[in-house]
């Protein structure tokens, strides 16, 4: 009877051992409990060969974790066998295929740094181009699961990634210019601007440096346009985009760059004129023909130009010529400190001090998408 009851024991055991395995492997350690681990993650030993052929097996069955985790083993316990490089790149393929993208850029990084003469180098590269613009665009967010701030940070590392292994590549530049459009959807526009510079300096030949310098003129616009006090903002957009014109006269860019100088030039027009009229409401006299003469300066025969020298005559008419000339300094005439009221600098050499100064760009939100929206006087530079 006894006997009978311990095979019965025995029997059911059996069964939920066996059901249980269906789904996991147990593992058992001298002196450890017995642990479960999901198919493909058990340890799998062997030669390169056999593990080669593991991973083989495993595809044909459609264990494709398993296969992974067989082909990753031969270049971590034998790097220097034959079988490494095309196992790794193998398990990268795979990575991608089951949607582990980081972990496929990551295979296919270390493929193209620690095997650099394998056949699969140039596909390498690609690879990794193509999962790091996957980031960049969000297309495939759903299934990544992360936020688009993580999505872009991560394609700025596997663009970097592209430019450090293969400096001279067929994807080269344009991962450079891609890092650069990543810094302006995170709203970084100085670190936007220094990897756009990066492509002109090291890539000038390449048809995407025309695309980073127009970028650069554009981010100074649209700082520019937001309404800084900074000069440098307008002054840096306008020589970006005459750099972009004396570069690229023929590129299907020039019109718009040749807009936006206007668009530049008429604001500076714009804003001189505002400070005049300020002065002049302020009875600040001298000040408010400083800044009309700037506006003249500025656009001659524009509509506010126009309204300058007009306002000019009328002043000259009001209180003559010499009310309006630029004060004497007081240790010239002798007169007590303070008598004499200084004046502030043509629009062109110094900011407008009418209003408190901003910073040249705002500190990023933390809003992650991008705050520059293209408009009809100055369109950002899609994607080549």
């Amino acid at each position: 009877m006894d006997f009978l009851i311990r095979a019965a024991l025995l029997c059911t055991a059996a069964t939920l051992i066996f059901s249980e395995s269906v789904a996991a492997s147990v593992v058992f350690q001298p002196g450890k409990k017995a642990k479960f681990v999901a198919p493909g993650e058990e340890e799998i030993s062997g030669t390169a060969l056999e593990l080669y052929q593991t991973g083989q097996t495993a595809e044909k069955e459609g264990n494709l974790k398993r296969a992974i985790h067989a082909y990753k083993n031969i270049p971590r316990r034998y790097p220097k066998d034959a079988l490494a490089a095309s196992a790794l790149y193998r398990a990268a393929q795979l990575q991608e295929q089951v949607h582990d993208y980081l972990g496929a850029a990551d295979s296919y990084r270390q493929l193209v740094e620690r095997y650099p003469s394998n056949p699969h180098f140039d596909e390498a590269i690609e690879a990794q181009f193509r999962i790091g613009e996957m980031y960049l665009t969000g297309k495939k967010r759903k299934i990544l699961g992360i936020s688009l701030g993580n999505s872009l940070d991560r394609a700025v590392t596997i663009f970097a990634n592209v430019v450090r292994t293969a400096p001279y590549g067929k994807y080269t530049a344009r991962a450079q210019f891609n890092i650069g459009l990543a810094r302006e959807k995170q709203n970084l526009p100085e670190m936007a601007i220094e990897a756009y510079q990066a492509v002109i300096n090291k890539f000038p030949n390449e048809p995407v440096a025309a695309d980073a310098q127009y970028q650069i003129g554009y981010i100074w616009l649209m700082a520019a346009r937001k309404g800084t006090t900074d000069a440098a903002a307008t002054t840096n957009a306008k020589t970006a985009f005459q750099d972009f014109l004396l570069h690229y006269p023929n590129s299907e860019k020039a019109a718009q760059a040749r807009a936006n100088l206007d668009l530049l030039e008429h604001k500076e027009t714009t804003s001189s004129y505002q400070v005049a009229k300020f002065y002049d409401k302020q009875k600040y006299y001298r000040a408010a023909v400083i800044y009309y003469n700037e506006v003249i300066r500025q656009q001659p025969g524009s509509t506010e130009s126009n309204l300058a020298k007009k306002r000019i005559d009328q002043l000259r008419a009001k209180i003559g010529e010499a009310a309006l000339q630029p004060a004497v300094p007081a240790a010239q005439t002798g007169k007590k400190k303070g008598e004499a009221h200084s004046l502030p600098p043509p629009a062109s050499l110094g900011p407008d001090t009418t209003t408190a100064p901003d910073p040249l760009f705002a500190p990023p939100s933390t809003s992650t998408s991008s705050n520059i929206s293209s408009t009809p006087a100055a369109s950002a530079s899609p994607a080549p």
